[in-house]
């Protein structure tokens, strides 16, 4: 196996970003990983005191990081929290979320130990059983009134029903002036909300664009963690091209209202080419005619879009939140669908690529905040910003010296 450890320095070489490249056509990263934590041939741990902790599980060689270097040892936090996750317990996932939203330095390190954690025992299964996926991610986006809410309240009452465990992230927009937020999606999802076989999150978006929070992955390890089987994560219903959810989740449904009042909709690229699945809510009473409508124009568009999946083209349905007509189907058919994925092995890939975007998201956000944190930076920033405000510069040739101001440390 070639491995690639590229290193971006910033600082006096203090802050490190690692990207780990596993280039190998025959192994998949899950199996990799599976021989590298559970394979008998490894023989070299790091034992701390009389407890194994979690730096027991990572193999001493070239292809790995010493994370102890970086994260130190567990504390009575982590333990605390894992162990309430193993057990369900939903408080302690409310407050591991917590933990993981937090900026703080110390609690950062402790909710990557956290996270590690819950990942190696996740992968671990993965790895176990590669044909029988045992969580399944659902991203849900649409444009506001759609009915997103009213929806994840109705399907999420029929999965509870069925015997799984649903966990729910409700995302919701922050003030781009005050920087708060309502954090009311969970108010309409009343019965749900009293489900004890259900998990509801608000969380508020913080500025991150996309619809999605900045800790949204981790809320989804988290939740399976605790045993959730089914995570539906729902956005804020953004535009036509911020879809990063599609990058976070095992399946992607666009909901939409019938007689949207534009039936061009159906034919936007942005819209349609990242969703797996479209479904038309509200098709009952008066509404049913155009329900039909609107589901036979989006058929036709799709005709014209390329697929993301060698075995799958995405379907249209139309459902009822307030009747439930549809639900069950709408279940069959995305069950159909985590058959095929994962038979053609194509579920693993998006998993794998999940985990890519998230070290990626991460490292894009440290390298943000350690450019806004540099004193070089901060003592150029005032007279740049004048410059720019009187003309005398463009705000492109700006951004440009202060990466050079930036830059010369390193």
């Amino acid at each position: 196996m070639n491995t690639t450890l590229r290193y971006l320095h910033f600082a006096n070489g203090t802050q490190r970003f690692l990207r780990l490249c596993y280039n190998c056509e025959k192994l998949s990263t899950c199996n990799f990983l599976k021989r590298c934590f559970n394979s008998s041939r490894v023989q070299q741990y790091a034992t701390l005191g009389k407890k194994q902790k979690l730096h027991a599980n990572i193999r001493h060689d070239e292809d790995y990081v010493d994370v102890r270097e970086q994260l130190g040892e567990e504390d009575e936090t982590v333990l605390g929290l894992y162990s309430g996750l193993k057990n369900h317990d939903r408080a302690s996932l409310a407050r591991a979320i917590t933990l993981v939203e937090s900026r703080h330095k110390k609690k950062k390190k402790q909710a990557q130990l956290l996270l590690m954690k819950i990942l190696h025992d996740n992968m671990g299964e993965v790895a176990h059983s590669l044909s029988n996926q045992q969580t399944f991610r659902i991203g849900l986006s649409g444009p506001p009134g759609a009915g997103k809410s009213t929806f994840i309240e109705a399907f999420g009452k029929y999965l509870t029903g069925h015997g799984h465990k649903v966990a729910v992230l409700a995302v919701d927009p922050s003030s781009s002036t005050t920087g708060g937020s309502l954090l009311g999606d969970k108010t309409r999802m009343p019965e749900l909300s009293c489900d004890s076989n259900a998990y509801i999150r608000p969380s508020p978006t913080g500025g991150t664009l996309g619809g999605v929070t900045r800790t949204t992955n981790e809320a989804v390890v988290l939740s399976e963690g605790a045993g959730f089987d089914i995570v539906i994560i729902e956005t804020v219903g953004v535009g036509q091209s911020e879809f990063s959810v599609a990058d976070m989740v095992d399946i992607f449904c666009l909901l939409i209202p019938p007689a949207g009042g534009d039936e061009l909709q159906g034919i936007k690229k942005g819209i349609v080419e990242v969703a797996d699945m479209v479904i038309v809510n509200k098709s009952d009473g008066d509404l049913v005619p155009a329900a039909r409508r609107i589901q036979a124009e989006y058929i036709s568009a799709l005709k014209f879009m390329r697929t993301r999946s060698k075995v799958w083209k995405p379907k249209v349905t139309r459902i009822s939140s307030f009747t439930k007509d549809g639900i069950p189907e709408l279940w069959d058919t995305l069950c159909h669908y985590r058959k095929l994925m994962n038979e053609s092995g194509e579920f693993v890939n998006r998993r794998e690529k999940q985990l890519k975007v998230w070290m990626w998201n991460h490292i894009k956000d440290h390298i943000m905040d350690i450019f806004c944190e540099d004193q070089h930076v901060e003592n150029k920033l005032p007279s740049l910003e004048n410059l720019v405000i009187k003309g005398a510069i463009t705000p492109g040739l700006a951004a440009d010296l202060l990466l050079k101001e930036f830059m010369k440390k390193s």
